[in-house]
């Protein structure tokens, strides 16, 4: 069990990396949005987090956040990071302010028609090209944007990708390029229902590499709370 001196000292040692990451990216004075992940972690995890100054935390899954939700008492934004199945969108409104992963017209086509209340939602582009990820490809992301948007109760509130698990420091910038690049042409067709606040790039392994093409939003779980349980 990870502990809160620990918790803190990891957090601290993730915020210098982080602030050094920007300074050499050129971007000293940017803010980034810290999403701590807590898949598989307790309750207990995501409490001791947001007392030492975590305000955005993200799940994977609906199923388990909504066993973890009753038994946190402190206040955050809950961000839907993983896969959404069409049988769980009614559970995910209820629990989540952000729903990062968009990745059909489908899915935000059943939001749309489920909820009752303006959705935020980030779009998720399958930047890597992989089979195993979801999302829309780059060069069908800026359409199917713009197209998402015009649903009722949905709100663009930015992009989400996640990049190739490889060692290739090359190949991962370049994935993130191609996003930032999207998400830039996009900011360019903003409207009430788009609106480019947030690139959700980078994990515990490339975080610093998304910071660097531009993401203002990263996803970190196993540098703060350690591995998975």
């Amino acid at each position: 069990m990870v502990g809160l001196e620990e918790i803190e000292t990891n957090l601290a040692r993730l915020r210098a990396d982080i602030d050094l990451a920007l300074e050499k990216a050129g971007h000293k004075n940017e803010n980034i949005t810290l999403v701590a992940v807590t898949k598989t972690h307790p309750p207990e995890y995501i409490e001791t987090a947001i007392k030492c100054g975590i305000t955005d935390i993200g799940e994977n899954r609906v199923q388990e956040f909504e066993s973890k939700r009753p038994r946190v008492k402190a206040q955050a934004r809950w961000h839907l990071i993983g896969h959404l199945q069409t049988n769980k969108i009614n559970k995910a409104l209820a629990l989540f302010d952000l729903i990062q992963s968009i990745d059909s017209f489908k899915l935000a086509e059943e939001i749309s028609k489920r909820a009752q209340n303006d959705v935020e939602v980030l779009i998720q582009v399958n930047s890597s090209g992989e089979d195993s990820k979801y999302g829309f490809a780059p060069d069908r992301a800026k359409e199917e944007t713009l197209r998402i948007a015009e649903l009722e109760h949905i709100k663009v509130k930015g992009l989400m990708t996640i990049g190739p698990f490889v060692d290739d420091e090359i190949m991962v910038r370049k994935s993130f390029v191609s996003v930032r690049e999207i998400f830039d042409d996009l900011k360019q067709s903003e409207t009430d229902n788009v609106k480019m606040d947030y690139l959700s790039m980078g994990m515990s392994n490339d975080y610093a590499w998304a910071i660097a093409e531009g993401a203002n939003m990263i996803r970190v779980g196993s540098l703060i709370f350690g591995a998975r349980g």
